[in-house]
Formats: C-alpha cells, sequence, structure tokens
C-alpha cells in the first residue's frame, strides 16, 4: 500500500493498479449519456478523458450517482473549443461547464503537484489554499484529490479503473483516508474536514485514525473559512438524510462547536436531556422526511438548532422586566447576529426563522379572537410543527399542543366554543332579606298613600 505521507509530487505511474473491464463493476450503461458524449468527443479530439471522483465510487458501490466529474488533459481554453455548449466557471481553479438542457457535465483540467507558490497557486499563512490554477498530469492530479475513495479514474479507452493510491483497497475496506499527510490536507482547505463526517456517514465508512488525529488537532482552523461557504456545506451535511448521526459525529470531532456557537453552549448545561432532546428529534424528523421523498425546509432545522439559546436569552430579558414578545424579538435579533458570524444564514431564511419563533408564545392564547388570527397566520404550520416538536420533547405543554391540534380541523362553531372564554363560577350573593314582620298600627301601606 502507498505511503499516504509521501511527497505527492514524486512521479506515480509505476505505482498505479489498472483495474480491468472483468475486475470492477461499472458498466456505461450506468453512466450519464450526456457524460458519455463528452468522453468520446475528448477522446476523437486527441486528449485522455476520464470520469472521476464521487460518481466512480457511487458507481462501484452500485448506486446512481449525483454528477458525473470529467476530467482530461485539456486546459480550458482547449476545452471550450470543443463544446460550443461550454462556459468557464472558477477562479480558485477553473472548470468547464457543459451544458446539456438542465444537465451539467463538469470537465476539469488534470491539476498538477508543484508545491512552488507563483501567481496560479496562491495560499494564505495558515497553509490553506486559496487560488490554485496549476495543470499537470493524471499521476500529479491524483495527489491533488482528497480521499483515496475520490481519486479512482474510469477510463473511456479501455473501460477500466485507474487506481494510484489504494483507493480500491480502501474502497472494499470502507475506510475513508485521505491522500498524503491529513493535517497538511487540513491545513490546505479546513473544510475537507466537513466533507470527511458527510463522507463517513452517507457512504457507512469509518474514518482513518490518521484523519481523526489530525481532525482532532486542528478543529479549529475551520473557523478562519467564510462564513457564507460555511452556510453551504453545513445544508449538505443536515440535509443529507443522514443528519442525526452527522450531527453527533461533528459534535465528537470539535466541528459542530464552531458551525453553532451558541447551540454547543446551550447543550453543555442541557436539563434531563433537552435541548439535545429537541435536535435529535428536528434531524429526525428531517432524515425520515428526505427517506420519504418529502420537502425539508432549511430554516425549521436552523430554528430548532437555536430555539434554546433564544429562548433563554428572552427568559433572561423578561426577569428584568421586558415583556414577552418584546423579549423573543431582541433575543432572536442577537442570537441571529452572532450566527451568521459563523454560517451566514440568508435573509430569507432568518425571516421564516424568526416568525417561527414569534408565534410559540401566541400559542398559549386559547380565548378570543387571537386563535383565529393566528390559524391564519402564514407561518401557522411551520409553527405549529414547532410546537409540537417542542411538546414531545418536553419542552412545551403537551396539553395546549393538543389543544391546537383540534382547534385547527374543528368546524366554525366548534372553533367559537373552544375560545369563549370560561363562565365565572356562579356566587353566593348575599341581598336584603325582606322583612315580614306585622305592621303595627301607625304603618301606612303604600296603597294610603
Amino acid at each position: 500500500m502507498i505511503n499516504p505521507a509521501r511527497n505527492r509530487a514524486e512521479p506515480t505511474a509505476a505505482l498505479v493498479r489498472i483495474y480491468k473491464r472483468s475486475e470492477h463493476n461499472i458498466s456505461r450503461s450506468q453512466i450519464s449519456d450526456n457524460a458519455l458524449k463528452v468522453l468520446y468527443k475528448l477522446q476523437k479530439e486527441g486528449f485522455s478523458a476520464y470520469l472521476v471522483g464521487g460518481c466512480v465510487r457511487d458507481l462501484l458501490l452500485g448506486r446512481e450517482p449525483k454528477d458525473f466529474d470529467v476530467v482530461t488533459n485539456a486546459d480550458p481554453e482547449q476545452i471550450r473549443k470543443v463544446f460550443r455548449n461550454c462556459r468557464l466557471i472558477g477562479r480558485r481553479f477553473r472548470l468547464a461547464h457543459v451544458h446539456f438542457g438542465r444537465e451539467v457535465i463538469e470537465v476539469a483540467t488534470f491539476r498538477g503537484a508543484s508545491e512552488i507558490q507563483n501567481d496560479k497557486q496562491v495560499l494564505n499563512n495558515e497553509g490553506r489554499l486559496l487560488r490554485d490554477n496549476v495543470y499537470g498530469t493524471i499521476e500529479e492530479d491524483v495527489w491533488r484529490r482528497d480521499f483515496t475513495v475520490n481519486a479512482l479514474y474510469y477510463n473511456i479507452k479501455d473501460f477500466s479503473v485507474v487506481d494510484y493510491v489504494s483507493g480500491m483497497a480502501d474502497h472494499q475496506a470502507a475506510t475513508l483516508r485521505l491522500i498524503g499527510d491529513p493535517e497538511t490536507r487540513f491545513r490546505e482547505d479546513p473544510v475537507r474536514m466537513l466533507r470527511a463526517v458527510r463522507f463517513a456517514v452517507k457512504l457507512g465508512f469509518r474514518l482513518h485514525p490518521d484523519c481523526e488525529a489530525a481532525m482532532h488537532k486542528v478543529a479549529d482552523l475551520l473557523s478562519s473559512i467564510p462564513s457564507a461557504r460555511l452556510y453551504d456545506e453545513t445544508l449538505k451535511l443536515l440535509l443529507s438524510g443522514y443528519g442525526l448521526q452527522t450531527f453527533e459525529m461533528l459534535r465528537h470531532y470539535g466541528l459542530f462547536q464552531i458551525l453553532f456557537p451558541a447551540t454547543e453552549r446551550s447543550l453543555s448545561v442541557e436539563d434531563d436531556g433537552f435541548p439535545r432532546l429537541l435536535l435529535i428529534k428536528a434531524l429526525d424528523n428531517s432524515d425520515n422526511r428526505i427517506a420519504e421523498g418529502r420537502t425539508v425546509t432549511a430554516y425549521f432545522l436552523f430554528a430548532a438548532f437555536l430555539w434554546e439559546p433564544v429562548k433563554t436569552r428572552a427568559q433572561e430579558m423578561m426577569a428584568r422586566g421586558m415583556v414577552e414578545f418584546m423579549a423573543y424579538q431582541e433575543a432572536a435579533n442577537e442570537i441571529i447576529s452572532l450566527q451568521i458570524k459563523s454560517t451566514a444564514l440568508p435573509r430569507h431564511i432568518t425571516m421564516a426563522m424568526r416568525e417561527v419563533w414569534s408565534l410559540q408564545p401566541k400559542f398559549n392564547i386559547r380565548v378570543g379572537s387571537k386563535p383565529s388570527r393566528l390559524l391564519a397566520h402564514p407561518r401557522f404550520r411551520a409553527g405549529y410543527d414547532f410546537l409540537l416538536l417542542r411538546a414531545e420533547t418536553g419542552g412545551a405543554d403537551l396539553e395546549v399542543a393538543q389543544w391546537w391540534e383540534k382547534y385547527q380541523v374543528a368546524d366554525e362553531n366548534e372553533q367559537r366554543k373552544m375560545t369563549r372564554p370560561p363562565r365565572k363560577a356562579p356566587g353566593n350573593k348575599v341581598g336584603r332579606k325582606r322583612s315580614y314582620r306585622g305592621k303595627s298600627k301607625d304603618s301606612t301601606t303604600e296603597k294610603e298613600v
């Protein structure tokens, strides 16, 4: 097996292992027709062309790839000349997108393994790669990829799988191993730690011990990544259908506290399992919905993650005399302002979260016209689902949630009865007793007056 800590610029052609068509399970019938068009067209024009990355990995697992990525020795300008339906994108590394209606085939040029910093390859003081347009050969390109199971190349020329880094062996052993020195690779791009968690959970693979050790050591580097990029990565992590497992693994490696610092602080002072139970239930519900092919709203999940910090801060403000509505509003402002420094939640997400939170105290009012007005609120269903989530995990009165469950399906007459103020219990009124004592001779009747 190849030493993962070796110099990535060192030639590796002599160590390549070629798996013939009879030695693997990938068939062209499983590959997108448009991806095959790109592969064959590049080959016809005299270039080498391979499928690479997650699509090869997934095909070997018997899964249907989401995307098909192509790699070639043609540079971006040459690719654009081959395909009229091509658009070049990217600054850190130039890529070609070949468009076929809604399907886009991404085509990349082999990346070089030069360790020399120049105007095409820029690193920051922490070793993070900021720009990388160094082109090279397939032997160099393999060392620029992250995990061995993502560095397998499917050669359209002879339908073989090309393996330079024992990726096939790791694939068969269900092990996620970084190519090269793990700490160095994480310093180049700390987001690789999130990718490691996402792939490990998605594929059911275990992380290589060297990878685990490095993650524990450099987890804090994740805080140097722009919050907008971390938001995108967080969506991939939590809306993958494996959110609950991902949450547990992120906490294990110290990554969750960087993505959700206020939530992590609330978890450290949980009371009888709350708010952890709320988060687990929210993630479990989302995973089940995804498994059933139903939609999941990101704002609802983020609202669950930040609810405990918001509630705690609101209670502190109410203890100082602030009215409930204002307290929750101010707490939401404060917690969201802190959160977007870590993960830049878009405005439409934060607005929806605020609405869900602001509805929670209103569910306690069940008399008069307010329940009817609340039922007509555009976010009522999300707010009610959030109330139900809280009630199921001990954070709200279950009787209140049950009342609203009945109220929203009742007819108009029944709703009026349910919201009618309770009658006051009849009291013991003390009235003046009429006197029936006999009249004296001097008494006069009303008739006589």
